[in-house]
């Protein structure tokens, strides 16, 4: 019989290790970026701490100066970014009338080598010291010379192997994106988050290799006694600038197009209109995505590329501000005239769009050249940062979290916490963030560990440290409200909002393992909210319902990214000289690399040779309620 392939089913944590369903690694990003997410903010709250009153000693200047690399460091790679692909992986096939992403196994890869490399970043902690270079880690700084330990190995390897696991991320969701599309759903039928998605996929495309090159060329230098950018050997440390900035301002885009995407979801379900300019929508986020790439310098103005190319850059970054206020005039559209309902989702996608253009504003600020030369290395930078990346992107995910988690878990977050959650944050985050502008322009550098007292500075510093406290008051809040909610049965509604446009509402909460028992026929724009205008309550099928071809579990990815992991470490200590001769044979004569390397691609040969056809769901075993096992 056709069919007959043997199921391979697993239990308790084996299932998670082995799983490769996009639902459940959804899941398995969420819990590893809240974890990083926790981590980052700690490491933050202990930054305000020592900057609370004048010529405090809470932290030496070293541990400082590792704290502040660690925190934008884990923020960015490791905490924010896995919560992007959480939600990603468990909206994106659901909007498309999908029934998985294209590759389910590289999915499942793409989750385990991001998550070792965040491990093997943080295990510097306790294994001689953090990177303590700055999250740029700029040349000399960050070189043998003035970084002497093994920090910045760990900085250099963990990225690669954890940017590994979002470059295979973002091809993933491209294939998924471009192929796998339900019938009828053309491009520009898509839902705005799947579009955000979709190109943000493209600049990690693009934009991940340079990192990538950046931090092997940096590992050359430090490990293997290279001279890329030392300037005795005739290097060049400005190169290390124009490599990690090519990466880091498309970085940008990464992290906030989501989050736009996720703010164009909520605001029209909860304004009961139709998105405001779509079509403008797509070609301002395609339009940002390209000019994205053409501001890296305006991070380098001071180190004196001259005037042409400072004069240039400083035009394409005030050209960016175009299509972003498009997408302003479109959310504030979109609610005009509409019956709002202040949810605790749409709270914060409403706090994101005033939040966000103050953000923008700065920017634009930071853009003019000769203003820069003032702005430039002060707490205005600080300011203008955060207030796009926390007010834009942590917003937009705190706001995609409550919208999405009846769909993820079935069960709906409490609305009165979820209220005290944005409130307590929000005014956590003014507090912290809106006063460092004033700071800035006052003249306090970032990346200092203390400062002189009567300059101004202390009574701003205290207010910013105590909004610190209060945002983090505010995400316990949220992982209160979690932890209450999973304690109640999951008995959310198809459409638990009742106003639901997207694909993903006309399927249970949570979604059966096959996501959709017969793949849905798409007639519009909002095209589960099309059927609902014509009277239907559930999609129109465009197949009878059949046999449902299935991924098998597998525990390789896992293996693959425990082998570069070893590997990784192994290479950070082959220079060493260990008090132990065994110790130091294998470590020195690279065999722990070997090891690591033969792990990962004996995973891949075994991947390769054998041929795992997967298994089927019949007709009669997929139920209406489609519980997964």
């Amino acid at each position: 019989m056709a069919h007959a392939h043997s199921v391979k089913r697993y239990r308790g944590l084996m299932d998670w290790i082995t799983t490769v369903d996009h639902k459940k690694i959804a899941i398995l990003y969420l819990v590893a970026g809240g974890f990083f997410f926790g981590i980052g903010g700690i490491e933050a709250i202990l930054i305000r701490i020592q900057l609370m009153k004048p010529m405090n000693d809470f932290v030496s200047a070293q541990v400082f100066n590792e704290l502040i690399t660690m925190h934008g460091t884990t923020m960015i790679f490791l905490g924010v970014m896995p919560l992007i692909f959480a939600i990603m992986n468990a909206v994106v096939p659901l909007q498309i009338g999908a029934r998985d992403v294209a590759f389910p196994f590289l999915n499942a890869l793409g989750f385990w080598t991001f998550l070792f490399g965040g491990l093997l970043l943080n295990l510097s902690w306790v294994m001689g010291g953090a990177p303590d270079a700055g999250w740029t880690s700029y040349t000399p700084l960050s070189g043998s010379e003035y970084s002497g330990t093994h920090g910045v190995d760990f900085y250099t390897i963990g990225l690669q192997i954890a940017g590994l696991g979002t470059l295979i991320g973002g091809i993933n969701f491209l294939a998924t994106i471009i192929t796998m599309r339900a019938p009828g759903m053309s491009y520009m039928r898509m839902p705005m988050f799947t579009w955000t998605t979709f190109i943000t996929s493209a600049i990690i495309l693009f934009a991940f290799p340079a990192i990538t090159v950046g931090l092997v060329l940096l590992t050359f230098d430090r490990i293997l006694g290279a001279n890329f950018f030392d300037v005795a050997g005739g290097g060049n440390p400005v190169l290390w600038q124009h490599i990690f900035w090519i990466f880091g301002h498309p970085e940008v885009y990464i992290l906030i197009l989501p989050a736009f995407g996720i703010i164009s979801e909520v605001i029209p379900t909860f304004s009961r209109k139709r998105l405001f300019g779509y079509s403008s929508m797509v070609f301002a986020t395609i339009l940002i995505a390209f000019l994205g790439f053409m501001v890296w310098a305006h991070h380098m103005f001071t180190t004196g590329l001259g005037n042409v190319a400072n004069a240039l850059f400083s035009i394409s970054t005030m050209l960016i501000a175009v299509p972003t206020g498009i997408k302003i005039f479109n959310w504030l559209f979109t609610m005009w005239g509409g019956q709002i309902r202040f949810t605790a989702a749409n709270l914060f996608a409403v706090g994101f769009v005033p939040t966000f253009v103050m953000g923008g504003v700065t920017g634009v600020m930071l853009a003019s050249a000769p203003a820069d030369f003032q702005f430039h290395d002060t707490y205005f930078v600080v300011a203008h940062f955060h207030y796009v990346i926390v007010g834009g992107l942590v917003l937009g995910l705190f706001s995609g979290l409550h919208y999405w988690w009846p769909k993820m878990f079935g069960r709906i977050l409490s609305e009165t916490l979820g209220k005290w959650t944005f409130w307590t944050f929000m005014i956590g985050f003014q507090l912290t963030f809106f006063v460092q502008h004033f700071l800035g322009l006052m003249g306090m550098q970032r990346r200092i560990v203390t400062y002189l007292p009567n300059q101004d500075f202390d009574l701003l510093n205290l207010v910013s440290s105590v909004g610190a406290f209060l945002m983090g008051v505010g995400v316990i809040m949220f992982l209160v409200n979690i932890v209450i909610t999973m304690k109640k049965p999951a008995g959310a509604p198809n459409d638990p909002w009742e106003d639901g446009r997207t694909l993903e509402w006309s399927i249970p909460s949570p979604p059966p393992e096959y996501n959709f028992k017969q793949t849905p026929l798409v007639r519009g724009i909002d095209a589960y909210w099309k059927e609902k205008m014509a009277g239907h309550t559930e999609m129109t099928p465009a197949e009878p319902v059949g046999s449902i071809h299935m991924p098998s579990a597998t525990p390789l990815p896992f293996v693959m990214s425990v082998g570069i992991f070893i590997a990784g470490l192994g290479l950070m200590f082959s220079n060493d000289e260990f008090g132990n001769a065994f110790m130091n044979v294998i470590f020195n004569n690279y065999i722990v690399v070997i090891i690591g390397l033969v792990i990962t691609f004996g995973a891949m040969a075994l991947r390769s040779l054998y041929d795992d056809h997967g298994w089927h769901i019949e007709p009669e075993d997929q139920d209406e309620k489609g519980a997964r096992t």
